[in-house]
């Protein structure tokens, strides 16, 4: 991004904070979806709100070796190690570089996604979510499409993400119900 665009960026999400502010408390109901926008591996997605404890953005990730690609690290969250993965790695995209957002996964055991960019916050009606399935194999962390401006994005289901993981660490089904 040139200092142009980021200095047009940082003035949109200021405007955006402020407005917050003065609009009315929004209710939180089943007829809507809390979505946030983001790229991993230059693709757009939407992750669901609901399903994230925390998003932060440069926070130190110690690398690990081992034998996924995928895992960058563990990074520290209110005194927990956290494994951190790489979003683009675990969709099967190349990385072209080192992500810079983390999204903590609510639940246990505990999780953390990296991503490249955060678009920013939607909610949605839940009525335009396309084709979400109601079974799956499991392997497939993608749950649904949703319009957005700017195109249509697949939704990245972060309990979905956590069972990839846990499957690519050797750990059983049975293991992963227990924590």
């Amino acid at each position: 991004m040139s200092p142009t665009e980021v200095t047009d960026r940082l003035t949109e999400l200021r405007a955006d904070f402020d407005r917050s502010f003065a609009e009315p408390a929004r209710r939180h109901d089943a007829e809507h979806a809390e979505l946030l926008a983001v790229h991993a591996g230059g693709r757009p997605y939407a992750l669901r709100l609901a399903q994230a404890a925390g998003v932060h953005s440069d926070r130190p990730v110690t690398p690990l070796p081992g034998p996924q690609p995928a895992l960058l690290g563990v990074a520290g969250f209110s005194g927990a190690i956290v494994p951190v993965y790489d979003l683009a790695a675990l969709l099967g995209h190349p990385v072209p570089e080192r992500p810079r957002w983390l999204v903590l996964a609510a639940g246990s055991p505990p999780l953390a996604l990296a991503f490249h960019e955060l678009d920013g916050h939607v909610r949605v009606s839940a009525a335009v979510i396309v084709g979400e399935p109601d079974g799956h194999d499991g392997r497939d962390v993608l749950r649904g499409m949703v319009p957005l401006p700017g195109g249509t994005r697949p939704i990245v289901d972060l309990p979905a993400a956590r069972a990839v993981v846990h499957r690519l660490t050797g750990h059983t089904q049975d293991v992963f119900e227990e924590r």
